[in-house]
């Protein structure tokens, strides 16, 4: 079960679930998986190994048979073997103290007309558990305790612990607001403060990001020091990522690599998707795809199994430096009046819009929390309205069932068959699942693949996804794995998860086309990077922007090193900008360089620049142009950044890492100027100047009096050049006389040798009346 804060995000997203021994064993192994309800075979064999040995099969079918009745009977034997030795190497319980001390317990015995079976804390006030050590207590009064006295009392601090962390989890569950939240956290700290592993991972967390208790890294870090020892998983992963990141410790990548390792041994799913990223990176370990395609495979089956047939939550991907750039644009956040506009406009009666709401919380995301029972109510108006859309999701939600609206396969089908009926893909496909399933009709392959095709030709994700899965396992049609690759190939385009996960399958194996790990290792990465731990991106970004800069720094580190791209850069982002008090001054900008890095390995643009800026200017790193040019250059290149073509175009013409060349610097200063129009105004400023220099060099670079001297005036003026030069320059003369004589005739002359003396005005009260 995932735990939900106020704003829609799980709280317990990063203590990810725990895979048995045997979960794990299978999910190693080559066998079947079930995906989209389908079993799909995961040999790891082409389509021609598997027919050269089918007759090997045919012809070892019969031995087996011949020898089944014979392994069959020694099977049996072995079991009962094995079930008498289980039985011999029984711990045999010792009463200790009591009327039968040192005697063995009997079970069952009989005690006040009940048999037990098990040691028991029936008939004693103090709760400590004894046992009889004959059949009959009442007859023979032969008893001992089964436990030491601080045996008992630690069995009872223990369930005592217990019972405090279940209160604490049962307010947690059933509130979304934030003071209950803060109540619940302070019972876990209580049932951690006795030594309740389950209690302790949670306030370890809570203490790391700073989620309803005050951030407190060391007191985290002894924590997972203590959970590490007990052989908690997550504390091993979470242990190994405060070594990875150098909070609260020396980082040591060595220390991560032992500890993450420890954690994916004891099946915790983060640690597994860590170790994947590490290994395609090659992040402290040597690169290695196949090793990073077992972690990668073994996470994306547990994401693809949690998958249901509304599709999930969405995850929201916002980049803090693009949204710096492109305030409410980059992030496809709803404003909240938008929101409140759309809402009138739903209680007025406006179909579209309650569709779309209905859609914004069955689903989440954009600013909306999920909420069952508000899609329903949306989807529930707009379907009395006539709306097909409305009736299919209306159909959806009674198909996969939730605490608001309760599963119902007749009602489910009721509203497919009505959107069908009304030509909606979405009650098509919905429809072809119940005939695939049985779901309230008897199975139907045909009509199933029929619903499914419509669906498809509609564009429908989840209809091309399922005509996939019909034609890859053979389900109602031939087995065709290129029309396979085809449906998945087009509901990937459409974002479907499950389409992700089933063609890195087929790229994993072989399966229809060429095998290719790298091409598994990125589709699986990407289902990876959907499963339920995704949330927290949006808690980290929530954290910022209510102005907890540490709190988001850390989430966004540790979703970095499961590699998320986004959380690398946003990451690099917060330390770029110095808004992380929680990193020292001196390692902001190394740290900063680290994760630009890494998101640049996955394509980010700006990232390349960044890394671009900090060679150049010498951010955490020495000054090296010849470095900053190479990553302007593949950001130039390969993303056609304007920014780097610029960029480039100053290194050319300042011959920074590079020869200078004015022409080349004219020639990306033009390319930045196509590239992007808010290049153009800065392109301009910089040819001009370029220009000015070209000018400069030019006039430098020859020689003035060589010029004089070649030019012959008598050739370019005439023979009688002297005489019209003198000419023009006696013009000259006479008009700057004729000139300075105007302007001497017009200062005007003195009357007199004595200036006239004006005469003083009296004072206004002796001025004579008008």
């Amino acid at each position: 079960m995932y735990l939900l804060d106020e704003e829609g995000n799980q709280d317990e997203s990063l203590e990810s679930k725990t895979l048995s021994a045997e979960d794990q064993v299978k999910d190693h192994s080559a066998g079947t998986r079930v995906v989209a309800g389908q079993i799909f075979l995961e040999s790891g064999k082409s389509d021609s190994q598997s027919e050269n040995e089918e007759n090997f099969h045919s012809r070892e079918e019969e031995k087996e048979n011949s020898l089944e009745e014979l392994n069959s009977l020694e099977m049996s034997n072995l079991l009962n073997k094995d079930l008498e030795e289980a039985e011999i190497q029984s711990p045999v319980l010792t009463a200790i103290g009591g009327t039968a001390d040192g005697e063995p317990c009997h079970f069952p015995f009989l005690f006040m007309e009940k048999e037990y079976a098990e040691c028991t804390a029936d008939g004693r006030e103090d709760g400590r558990l004894w046992c009889a050590t004959t059949y009959d207590y009442k007859k023979d009064q032969k008893w001992g305790f089964c436990e030491s006295e601080e045996q008992s009392n630690k069995r009872r601090q223990m369930q005592e612990a217990e019972d405090v962390y279940q209160i604490g989890m049962k307010i947690l569950n059933e509130s979304s607001k934030k003071a209950q939240k803060k109540v619940a956290y302070q019972y876990l700290l209580k049932a951690a403060d006795m030594n309740h592993t389950k209690a302790m991972e949670k306030v370890s967390y809570a203490l790391l990001f700073g989620d309803y208790l005050k951030q407190n890294i060391q007191s985290s870090k002894e924590l997972f020091e203590k959970l590490t020892e007990e052989g908690s998983p997550k504390g091993q992963m979470a242990l190994g990522f405060l070594y990875a990141s150098g909070l609260g410790v020396n980082s040591s990548q060595a220390k991560a690599l032992v500890y993450y390792t420890f954690g994916a041994l004891g099946g915790n799913l983060i640690a597994h998707m860590i170790l994947g990223y590490r290994y395609w990176a090659g992040i402290g370990v040597l690169q290695s795809c196949e090793s990073a395609l077992t972690h990668y495979r073994l996470v994306a089956n547990h994401v693809a199994s949690d998958i249901s047939l509304t599709g999930g939550t969405v995850v929201q991907r916002i980049r803090l430096a693009d949204e710096v750039e492109n305030p409410g644009m980059a992030s496809g956040m709803l404003e909240e009046d938008l929101i409140q506009y759309y809402q009138f406009l739903a209680e007025k009666g406006d179909v579209q819009a309650q569709v779309g709401l209905g859609q914004l919380h069955l689903h989440g995301g954009r600013g909306v929390e999920q909420n069952h029972q508000r899609a329903f109510e949306y989807f529930n108006q707009a379907a009395n309205a006539g709306n097909s859309h409305a009736m299919a999701f209306l159909g959806k939600m009674y198909s996969e069932g939730s605490d608001v609206v309760p599963q119902s396969n007749e009602t489910a089908l009721q509203y497919f068959k009505k959107a069908a009926d009304m030509g909606n893909p979405v009650g098509q496909s919905g429809l072809g699942m119940a005939y695939l399933y049985g779901r309230g009709v008897p199975v139907n392959y045909e009509l199933a693949l029929k619903y499914f095709q419509k669906a498809a030709e509609q564009g429908w994700v989840d209809g091309q996804l399922q005509l996939g899965s019909m034609y890859y396992n053979g389900i109602g049609v031939k087995k065709d794995y290129k029309q396979a690759l085809k449906y998945f190939n087009l509901a990937s385009q459409g974002g479907h998860i499950l389409a992700f996960y089933n063609l890195a399958q087929m790229h994993a194996t072989g399966t229809g086309v060429m095998r290719s790990c790298h091409t598994a290792v990125e589709l699986f990465k990407n289902v990876c990077e959907r499963g339920r731990w995704s949330e927290r991106l949006m808690t980290a970004y929530n954290s910022y922007k209510d102005g907890d800069s540490n709190s988001a720094v850390v989430q966004y580190l540790l979703l970095a090193e499961q590699g998320y791209e986004v959380a690398q850069s946003n990451a690099a982002f917060i330390l770029d900008q110095k808004e992380a008090s929680i990193v020292g001054e001196n390692e902001t900008y190394p740290r900063a360089l680290l994760h630009w890095n890494r998101a640049a390995s996955q394509g980010y643009t700006v990232a390349r620049i960044k890394l671009g800026d900090y060679h150049f200017y010498g951010f955490g790193t020495d000054v090296d142009y010849e470095t900053a040019f190479i990553h302007y250059r593949l950001a130039s290149e390969q993303q056609h950044s304007a920014q780097a073509m610029f960029n480039l175009g100053y290194m050319h013409e300042k011959g920074l890492g590079i020869k200078q060349d004015i022409h080349l610097a004219k020639r990306f200063y033009d390319m930045a100027a196509e590239a992007s129009p808010d290049a153009q105004v800065p392109v301009f400023l910089a040819l001009c100047k370029l220009g000015v220099i070209y000018s400069l060099q030019y006039i430098r670079e020859i020689n003035i009096r060589e010029v004089f001297s070649r030019i012959d005036m008598d050739q370019l003026l005439g023979p009688e050049w002297d005489l019209y030069l003198m000419t023009i320059i006696a013009l000259l003369l006479g008009t700057i006389i004729a000139y300075r004589q105007r302007q001497h005739q017009a200062i005007p002359r003195p009357a007199g040798l004595r200036p006239a003396v004006p005469q003083q005005e009296p004072p206004p009260e002796h001025q004579p009346p008008q």
